[in-house]
């Protein structure tokens, strides 16, 4: 069966070229640009998240969540893709190009509904601190908001394929729903907002 996308072509012999050292780097078309450029900053952000996803990932391996541990696997591969449209010029994408599609979006989706379905429903905002693997996920929900908002800001001035921006979006609210699922796994108790836990609502103002 054919593969959707191509595979990698890298050939990493050495990984400092000093090419950098005047604050460019190249884009997949070997454009120069500058580091702290919105598409850079972008693609940047969501090698970020791809680093604590990896994190999240150990924990859950470490605990035998073996199903989280499973999608964040495939969501590692999922933000290279990201990441490789991302650092492509609208010009030079070609068809077999590794991107996220609307079929990662549905995945996202179907994975969302289904853990959600034994959740007690909310009546606050969770804070992170239930256990671990819990809070880890809840961080990698935190950096995938700021990838949403990195390309969305790149969308304003570039042109960005509209996936890219829904992916982030699902993935962000996946983050949450596998976090509050992995307390519920652990046994561990979710903590509530509470307005009223403030100094000033403890004391009475």
């Amino acid at each position: 069966m054919k593969q959707p996308f191509e595979e990698p072509r890298l050939a990493i012999n050495r990984v400092y070229t000093r090419r950098g050292d005047r604050g460019e780097t190249s884009l997949a078309g070997g454009q120069r640009v500058p580091k702290d450029g919105p598409r850079i900053e972008a693609c940047g952000t969501v090698d970020e998240l791809n680093s604590f996803v990896g994190a999240a990932r150990v924990t859950a391996s470490e605990l035998a969540a073996t199903e989280v541990a499973a999608i964040l696997l495939r969501v590692q591969h999922e933000l290279f893709n990201l990441g490789s449209i991302l650092a492509t010029l609208p010009e030079d994408a070609h068809p077999q190009q590794a991107r996220v599609t609307d079929a990662e979006v549905a995945q996202l989706e179907s994975e969302m509904d289904r853990m959600n379905e034994g959740l007690p429903a909310l009546g606050s905002f969770v804070l992170p601190g239930a256990d671990r693997l819990s809070t880890e996920l809840q961080i990698c929900r935190t950096v995938c908001r700021r990838a949403e908002r990195a390309t969305v800001a790149l969308g304003r001035v570039e042109s960005v394929p509209p996936e890219a921006v829904r992916y982030l979006n699902r993935l962000s609210d996946a983050l949450f729903v596998w976090s509050r699922w992995a307390s519920q796994v652990a046994g561990a108790p979710e903590t509530l907002w509470e307005p009223n836990q403030s100094s000033s609502g403890l004391t009475g103002g």
